[in-house]
């Protein structure tokens, strides 16, 4: 069943013609470097509540053997323009500087004020999903079943056990390949990916400590992973919008029970519920957080589809 969508995206191309459009793509970029660094969120989540998502998963898909033909005849300016590289370039620079923040900071913010942090990203979640209300029609059965799916499958991932890891450069490896497929399915946080294949905190050290071997090896996995599933998502988006957008909302609301606070706290339940008020403005902050981006990050339908 084909369910294209007025409002979805098929062209990569975008339009960044000011200073002001490059600079929040920037930002965009580094909300989701932020966002996808912690065990919970995802950086697609944040694509989608900026506005940019379909477009992003189009441009990484034009990276393909025509691409790879232009750039090898000497075409550079059509190989730029065919994967939409400004976008990609400015988007990419963002997601770094996004990684390199959290990184001194993220393991810090969990291990000292988890509960108002898992509360702040449950609000961040539940605004992002009834800002996709739009994306598909409730009418459709097919939907509902893709949203039930979708919540399903988020649920089930949420009660799998972290492993420890070997760490060979092929587990590395195969890691990048995973978590950058889960960074742009909004629902699925890279770094949640991270801690159930044991590597989280060790990645997170690479990078601080610039171990370069290792970053080296995780971030080839993330451009064969990134390239391999952003065909299968562009391919979802074209042909089944609704369906795509119904799967992913459900996923939203599922990863609420990974981020859950209270089944985490240290000193268990009870010493986790004395936070509660903390938590309970720390959610409202996130759903302000998420409408604040959306009016902030909004892009005008004609510069999508351009």
């Amino acid at each position: 069943m084909s369910d294209n969508s007025s409002t979805q995206t098929h062209k990569t191309t975008g339009s960044l013609e000011t200073r002001r459009e490059k600079v929040m793509l920037f930002f965009k970029g580094m909300a989701m470097g932020l966002g996808d660094s912690v065990p919970g969120i995802s950086g697609g989540t944040i694509a989608v509540i900026t506005k940019i998502y379909d477009q992003l998963v189009f441009s990484i898909r034009a990276v393909d053997l025509r691409a790879c033909g232009l750039f090898f005849t000497g075409q550079f300016k059509a190989f730029w323009q065919h994967i939409n590289g400004t976008f990609l370039l400015i988007l990419a620079l963002g997601i770094l500087c996004g990684l390199l923040i959290s990184a001194n900071t993220v393991l810090f913010l969990l291990e000292n004020y988890f509960v108002p942090l898992m509360a702040f990203f449950i609000g961040m979640v539940l605004a992002s999903s009834a800002l996709l209300r739009n994306e598909f029609s409730f009418g459709a059965w097919q939907n509902i079943l893709a949203l039930l799916l979708g919540l399903l499958l988020a649920v089930s991932i949420g009660f799998i056990s972290p492993r420890s890891a070997e760490l060979s450069l092929i587990y590395v490896f195969f890691s990048g390949a995973i978590a950058i497929s889960a960074m742009i399915l909004p629902g699925l946080s890279g770094a949640f990916i991270l801690l159930l294949l044991g590597v989280y905190e060790f990645i997170l050290g690479a990078l601080l400590g610039f171990d370069l071997p290792y970053i080296l090896v995780f971030m080839l996995g993330c451009g064969v992973g990134l390239l391999a599933f952003s065909r299968v998502l562009s391919w979802l988006l074209h042909n089944h919008h609704q369906l795509s957008y119904g799967f992913i909302t459900g996923m939203l609301l599922g990863s609420v029970s990974a981020l859950w606070p209270w089944q985490q706290a240290k000193g268990g339940a009870e010493a986790g519920y004395t936070m509660l008020l903390p938590a309970l403005v720390c959610l409202v902050l996130g759903v302000a957080i998420v409408v604040l981006l959306q009016v902030v990050f909004a892009t005008k339908p004609s510069e999508s589809a351009n």
